[in-house]
């Protein structure tokens, strides 16, 4: 009944579902769980459900046939599998074939039995919409963010007329995690320098072993250092899967005060105290232009994040992670 509720806010505030809408949950048989809560909650909202589970051997690298013609017409969709590295670019198809259909896409490679019985999925998803439209105002006019943070992070990015967005309320043809919980938008591409230091998670790879330094020059990855080397080089392999995929995707910030520090991503970025950068691809982000197959994020905590705007004023909107908006 815990998951059965949770799916049922996050349908209902998140996802805007409304009686006698399609829906459609493509799942695998480790969700199969956490699909049939949200199968259950969209039957109590009144929508019509359907159901598709991924088969077959995996990692998948193209979207099936069926699935595709299958989401032609839905007006809900939510992708609750388990998250493989390796899968990144048929995840990224995926979503691009959904919301080019026009879908609201909910989006949970990765999903969790605790996030939707006492983590993130259990959130006041109004509380965290209007955190979520604050912040955004707070944004508008900006043209940079000096990121940094205690593990090392000093950053410059540019985001001139690049506008946030937000999880908090998916609309029409866009696509949000869930759980839901963060503000983002899409750096310029050649306007990031400075350092990362990843001392959180990287996207399908976990928590570090050891705190993970990414040079960035004109927006590109110039180095990775860190320890063991095993890990440095499958983070390599992964941001090198083609040439978009070293190039800065995306600035995010976590506002979700129930999600925790887990070491899977999609709970982890949505944590407050927190802020994540990523490389590769952004084109569902208004204006991203990054066309990589590939997504890799890279979680630091403590953020202090100071915005420059348009007149030449700046503003600290981040102070040691607490929002001061």
């Amino acid at each position: 009944m815990e998951m059965i509720e949770s799916a049922v806010g996050a349908l209902r505030w998140v996802m805007n579902l409304k009686e006698r809408e399609r829906l459609l949950i493509v799942v695998d048989d480790e969700k199969r769980k956490i699909g049939n809560a949200f199968a259950e909650g969209g039957k109590h909202l009144g929508a019509d459900v359907e159901f598709y589970v991924l088969s077959g051997s995996r990692p998948f690298q193209e979207v099936p046939l069926d699935l595709g013609r299958m989401i032609q017409g839905k007006d809900v969709i939510i992708n609750a599998f388990r998250g493989i590295p390796e899968e990144t670019p048929f995840r990224i198809g995926l979503v691009r074939i959904e919301t080019d259909a026009g879908a609201r896409v909910g989006h949970a490679p990765g999903i969790t039995e605790s996030m939707m019985t006492e983590g993130p999925m259990t959130a006041d998803y109004e509380s965290v919409a209007r955190t979520a439209e604050d912040m955004m105002a707070a944004f508008i006019g900006a043209v940079k963010v000096h990121l940094r943070a205690p593990s090392g992070t000093d950053i410059l990015l540019s985001v001139s007329e690049r506008q946030f967005d937000t999880d908090a309320i998916i609309k029409k043809g866009r696509m949000g995690n869930l759980p839901s919980g963060e503000i983002w938008c899409a750096p310029i591409e050649d306007g990031a320098d400075g350092v990362i230091v990843c001392d959180g998670s990287v996207g399908d790879l976990g928590q570090v072993p050891s705190p993970l330094t990414i040079e960035v020059v004109s927006g590109k990855i110039q180095s990775i250092r860190g320890d063991p080397d095993s890990f440095v080089r499958q983070v390599n392999e992964l941001v090198h899967l083609d040439d978009m995929a070293s190039v800065i995707g995306e600035l995010g910030i976590g506002i979700n005060p129930k999600a925790r520090i887990t070491g899977n991503l999609l709970e982890d970025e949505k944590a407050g105290r927190t802020s994540h950068i990523a490389f590769g691809n952004n084109e569902n982000m208004p204006g991203g232009k990054n066309t990589s197959r590939t997504h890799r994020d890279f979680l630091f905590h403590s953020p202090t994040l100071v915005t420059t705007y348009l007149d030449g004023s700046t503003r600290t909107l981040i102070r040691a992670g607490e929002i001061r908006v």
